[in-house]
């Protein structure tokens, strides 16, 4: 099936009775959901368990999306709503970092490519440093380029106006350069 039907036309074809229909859905969704909720839990067994309980209530409720707005926006409040009320059962310290899934991050296979290698190493930092932050500014960040929502789409997504989402989106990329910076100069005196 794949990227020729839209999120809608999917959804349609699942209401229909089409339930491989829903399958592509998760497939196309499902490193979103799982990342939303890695933000949140910061443990990978507790993101996967968060996830697949997200994808189960999407489909059970999957008549009451309204496609007023995007799947994804609908799907994240389902995720958002999920993982705080998991959290609040596991009563979890959500601002705790554990270094071993950070260090899963700085894991690269030696055999790759030099740009490829320096891409994931960046990428590997931004995700410690994302990890690192409050969970709002985890989300917005998040949201915004990973998700790559619009500033609107996320102010109905966290139920904020959109100058609102711009100015957190501002603060929350300042603390994460801030983050960033400090990662990175610690990195640089472990080296020397």
């Amino acid at each position: 099936m794949g990227d020729k039907f839209s999120d809608n036309e999917l959804i349609g074809k699942v209401l229909a009775g089409d339930k491989t229909a829903y399958a592509t859905l998760v497939a196309r969704h499902q490193r979103f959901v799982f990342t939303l909720a890695f933000r949140f839990t910061k443990n990978r067994e507790d993101a996967e368990e968060i996830a697949q309980d997200c994808f189960i209530k999407a489909y059970r409720f999957l008549n009451n999306f309204k496609q007023k707005s995007k799947f994804s926006t609908w799907l994240y409040s389902i995720v958002f709503t999920t993982a705080m009320t998991f959290l609040r059962k596991k009563r979890l310290d959500i601002n705790l970092i554990d270094d071993n899934e950070d260090s899963e991050f700085l894991n690269i296979a030696s055999e790759q490519g030099t740009d490829e290698l320096e891409h994931k190493s960046k990428m590997a930092y931004v995700n410690i440093a994302i990890s690192q932050l409050l969970p709002d500014d985890a989300t917005i960040i998040t949201l915004f380029y990973q998700a790559e929502q619009s500033l609107e789409e996320i102010g109905i997504q966290l139920n904020m106006e959109t100058n609102t989402v711009k100015v957190k989106l501002h603060r929350a990329r300042l603390r994460l350069k801030d983050k960033l910076e400090r990662l990175l100069n610690h990195e640089v005196g472990e080296l020397l």
